[in-house]
């Protein structure tokens, strides 16, 4: 049998990763609903409302759906709109900042890798408005939507919340270009750094 072609490889790749996905989604579950539970109850007992947090974002080929985190803001914090996170942000709460840092507040979204509306590792999803006012910005930034969002990615690894939409579109569309198996393993690994050290957080 001869190579496989770029399609047929990509094909491969799309299959494995979805078995990866839900069975490492499936693992992780089990160690993070323990962590999940305590620090919804402290989310709980420093600010009023609920300990998760739903929001619109956009997915694979456009389609909409509803990440899962653990709150890191008070309730009111997009009493004035949608809004883009800033360093030292003053909506984030002291149990949020902590989350943050270490991408706990990240965990529940193993739930939207389990249901397939995202994977462990590709671009990380944006809001409608925000999609919508980056794809005016930055030309071809909607490409980013051409693969299944992911909890990790390539630009969260190289920078995260530090670097501008466009530096994040750039490092989207790299990861995009040369995704592999090998190279999601290499951001998993750098993820953990990232998880210990809080760097790019906000």
């Amino acid at each position: 049998m001869g190579k496989l072609t770029r399609f047929q490889a990509l094909n491969l790749y799309t299959i494995l990763k979805r078995i990866f996905d839900f069975i490492i989604g499936i693992v992780a579950i089990i160690f993070a609903l323990p962590i999940m539970l305590i620090f919804g109850i402290l989310i709980k007992l420093e600010t009023p409302g609920p300990a998760l947090f739903f929001q619109e974002r956009v997915g694979l080929n456009g389609e909409i759906f509803k990440v899962i985190k653990l709150r890191s803001m008070g309730i009111d914090a997009e009493k004035n709109g949608a809004q883009w996170a800033e360093k030292n942000d003053p909506r984030i709460t002291r149990i949020g900042s902590f989350i943050r840092k270490t991408r706990i507040d990240e965990l529940p979204q193993l739930f939207n890798v389990i249901k397939g509306e995202m994977s462990i590792v590709g671009p990380r999803p944006e809001r409608p408005e925000f999609t919508s006012q980056f794809n005016k910005e930055i030309p071809g930034f909607i490409k980013r939507v051409s693969v299944k969002p992911g909890i990790t990615g390539w630009a969260q690894v190289n920078g995260g919340y530090e670097i501008t939409p466009k530096e994040k579109f750039v490092l989207d569309m790299d990861y995009i270009s040369k995704q592999s198996l090998f190279l999601d393993i290499k951001i998993l690994l750098k993820t953990i750094k990232v998880c210990i050290t809080g760097e790019g957080a906000r």
